[in-house]
């Protein structure tokens, strides 16, 4: 072990801004000589050697060991470590995570599964955590695993940090809040020389150009290859002017005859005046989730963008926001991004925006425009823990190769399976992707003016796979909490469905069905698609919602014996739920925020956009429960992971009744739901299809549980401890090749 040694000139030029800071190693550690001396452990812990090579080493269960130092007098410190692991099996994990208040709270750094366990060290260059200034800093590797031969290994802990020797910055992320000067925050550092060949979006197109302008290539958006760090440091207030007139826009498909030649408020932004952060080259917005606003049509979703410089931009810094329009009281989404040049003092050009891709069926079109801006400088309060959490937010996001990546990874794997439903429907699909082995090979995100050049920030709508994600999983996560709510009766907790009759004998697992017996039609899909389920989907009031919801049916057959489908069904469930939970938690509890947020997702990071869902626009702000839900790519991978490869775990604990979730992925043979159309099952809001036949080597009844949202939404739980999903939006529902590609990587026979 290796303490407070300084580091050598040409290290320290290249990592301080300025020459008053003295950089200093304050922990290098890799178990060279062959003990754990000053580490804490509890289990099997001992100083491993492999091949010459010596780390600390965990085995079996409940294994952990943990380093303390103080870092008070330090600041821009800087955390590397690396991890390994050996024999792991599903649900097993080796973890290694950082706190800097003793252990109260751990920010994780780096976390292995099954398929990272070759005894291959995997590094993280910088954790994402505020360790400046600690009197407590503490590094634990630790495993989550159940048997005595499974193997976790921690090398190579490196920690340094900066000693401020004649009054120098302490850095941009770990500033109380600054409103303005240099930026000397590293975090995903660029290495380019800024030498960037630009014929699009300019210099002199950004500062002189005229509104609108024409579509670009969106590569023009993107950051290139060449670009240096940025030099400027941005926090504020972004303002754009002349929204409602500025700007241009092209129809693709209009199915409702929104828009015509003349102008229309569907064809021009809303108000945009939002706070923003950036640390190192990202920015953020403070500001997540669907942003009500006054505009009739549209509300905005903001996301992480970058930030980088060009020589040519005159000593600006060069910043890109995706975003992303969501239709008002619906789910249909429209990928933008904008992007503009500013410097520190508030110095900002015009705007330039462009969207041309969607996931929506009914309404596509391209808006693009040059708008003008203005920046205001600020101090954000809590800026610094506001960027210690966005950090720990993407640096927490799942392990993400290109789905070309499958052919290296397991030879013989033909990667197009998972690119698009079939060949005709590619320019249709926002993105699709594959979780495997805790790695997401994830496709590109197409638009109809080159590929989305932040496929990490696109933003995808749920539809109806909120039904399972959001209804079923809330119901499992009651069951687990509360057993017998399921078999609860809708007229107990859904007040207006208590008048008519039609609901005493309807339980919330009738309506998870879609079995309430309470329908006009029992031919697929007509009641949902008849004209008066505007009262459902149009109405912006909880009271207009459930007073159709309740009313428009007649008992037609017995509670659970007749699946017809009912978007109005799991409306009433995401009410019943509420007001359950509300009766053994108190009046201010949410079946959203706490069941599915607080209890689930949060500690399974989900990012802040997965973390909304639409409401009702009334003081009730109910939750929609079957539609309404957002996503980043990483969400949709580490919630379908939870539900299909976890099994509703988290660390290793059950968070969702078991029994439940075994019916709805088809592994209850006492519990298979109802039938909708041969061949197919839905059960607790998911659906299941027989692939018999279809899948080589397998005998027998085949049931792959998925998930299916208006327009073309899929995404597969195959038992093979696997997930293929598509957003696309042609009408199109086809996945079979993708799972015969997925069984051909390891079986997916039942």
């Amino acid at each position: 072990m290796r303490i407070l040694r300084t580091l050598t000139l040409s290290v320290l030029l290249s990592a301080c801004a300025t020459t008053s800071l003295q950089a200093n190693t304050l922990l290098d550690e890799d178990f060279q000589d062959g003990n754990i001396t000053g580490w804490s452990t509890t289990g099997t812990a001992y100083a491993n050697a492999y091949y010459g090579n010596y780390s600390i080493g965990l085995r079996g269960p409940n294994a952990s060991a943990s380093y303390t130092l103080s870092t008070l007098g330090y600041v821009n410190v800087n955390i590397s470590l690396d991890i390994s692991a050996y024999s792991l099996e599903f649900g097993d994990s080796c973890i290694a995570e950082v706190s800097n208040n003793g252990g109260s709270t751990w920010v994780n750094a780096i976390t292995l599964v099954n398929g990272q366990d070759n005894s291959a060290l995997y590094s993280a260059s910088s954790v994402a955590i505020d360790a400046d200034n600690k009197s407590q800093l503490v590094i634990r590797y630790r495993n989550v695993v159940n048997r005595g031969n499974d193997y976790c290994y921690g090398d190579n802990i490196l920690v340094t940090g900066d000693t401020d020797t004649g009054g120098g910055s302490s850095g941009g992320s770990s500033s109380g809040g600054s409103s303005g000067g240099s930026n000397d925050d590293y975090y995903d550092e660029l290495t380019g020389s800024g030498s960037v060949t630009r014929s699009d979006l300019s210099y002199a197109t950004l500062t002189a150009g005229s509104d609108p302008g024409s579509r670009v290539d969106l590569s023009a958006y993107a950051v290139p290859q060449d670009a240096a760090h940025p030099e400027h440091a941005f926090a504020g207030t972004l303002t754009l002017s002349g929204e409602a007139t500025g700007g241009s826009f092209s129809e693709v498909v209009d199915t409702y005859n929104y828009t015509g030649f003349a102008d229309n408020t569907r064809k021009h932004l809303p108000e945009f005046a939002f706070q923003f952060i950036q640390t190192g080259s990202h920015i953020f917005p403070l500001e997540r989730g669907s942003i009500a606003s006054s505009h009739p049509d549209w509300e905005y979703v903001l996301t992480p963008g970058r930030v980088w410089q060009e020589n040519s931009d005159n000593g600006y810094s060069r910043a890109a926001l995706p975003f992303a329009l969501q239709q008002r009281n619906a789910n249909c989404m429209h990928n933008g991004v904008m992007t503009f040049l500013f410097k520190d003092d508030g110095s900002v050009s015009k705007v330039a925006y462009q969207i041309s891709s969607e996931t929506c069926l009914y309404f596509k079109a391209d808006w693009w425009g040059l708008l003008d801006a203005s920046y205001t400088p600020e101090s954000i309060a809590n800026q610094s823990q506001l960027i210690q959490d966005y950090q720990a937010e993407i640096d927490g996001r799942m392990p993400t190769k290109p789905l070309s990546a499958l052919a290296t990874d397991y030879p013989g794997t033909d990667p197009s399976a998972f690119t698009a439903p079939n060949s005709t429907d590619a320019s249709h699909i926002s993105t699709a992707g594959f979780i495997y082995a805790g790695v997401h090979y994830r496709g590109d995100c197409v638009t109809r003016n080159g590929n989305y050049p932040y496929c990490d920030s696109l933003v995808v709508p749920s539809y109806s796979s909120a039904k399972s994600f959001f209804a079923g999983v809330a119901m499992m996560r009651l069951e687990q909490l509360y057993p017998g709510v399921r078999n609860t009766s809708v007229a107990t907790h859904v007040p207006a469905c208590s008048s008519n009759g039609n609901w005493s004998d309807v339980t919330l697992n009738n309506l998870l069905d879609m079995a309430t017996g309470n329908y006009d039609s029992a031919s697929y899909m007509v009641d949902e698609g008849a004209a008066h389920t505007d009262g459902l989907f149009l109405a912006d009031s909880h009271s207009s919602k459930i007073s159709y919801s309740c009313s428009q049916y007649l008992r037609k057959a017995t509670p659970g014996s007749q699946w017809v489908y009912h978007t109005s069904d799991t409306y009433i469930a995401g009410t019943h739920m509420n007001d359950y939970l509300q009766n053994q938690q108190g009046s201010s509890a949410d079946i959203f925020a706490d069941t599915i947020v607080a209890d689930l997702w949060e500690p399974i990071g989900v990012g802040p956009t997965g973390l909304y869902t639409r409401r009702t626009y009334d003081s009730v702000a109910q939750p929609f429960a079957g539609w309404g839900l957002m996503w980043l790519p990483d969400d949709v991978a580490k919630i379908a992971s939870f539900v299909g490869i976890e099994d509703g775990k988290i660390a290793g604990q059950a968070m969702l009744d078991s029994t439940q979730l075994d019916s709805a992925l088809q592994r209850n043979t006492a519990d298979t739901g109802t039938v909708p159309l041969s061949n197919y099952r839905y059960n607790n809001g998911f659906w299941a299809h027989n692939v018999a036949g279809n899948l080589s080597g397998c005998s027998g009844a085949q049931w792959i549980p998925f998930l299916s949202g208006f327009g073309g939404i899929t995404i597969v739980l195959l038992p093979n401890d696997s997930v293929y999903y598509y957003f696309s939006d042609n009408d199109t529902y086809y996945w079979l090749e993708a799972v015969q590609e997925a069984h051909q990587i390891q079986s997916a026979c039942q």
